[in-house]
């Protein structure tokens, strides 16, 4: 997270612009407004050192 507004020069030379007072920066590069975050991240299931998701793991035991 960084206060804004940002304006952020991508490396093909565009200018992304936001005036919002907080904005999140997206790492992951699954978001649809990169490189500002849409919380993408958040619909990916995770795996676990198990090999199965943690969305699985969570069914089985509930």
């Amino acid at each position: 997270m960084v206060q804004g507004p940002v304006r952020i020069e991508m490396p093909d030379g565009t200018v992304v612009e936001s005036d919002r007072f907080m904005v999140a920066i997206c790492a992951c590069r699954r978001s649809k407004d990169y490189p500002l975050c849409d919380t993408s991240h958040r619909r990916r299931c995770r795996v676990n050192g198990t090999g199965t998701s943690a969305d699985d793991s969570a069914q089985r035991t509930a």
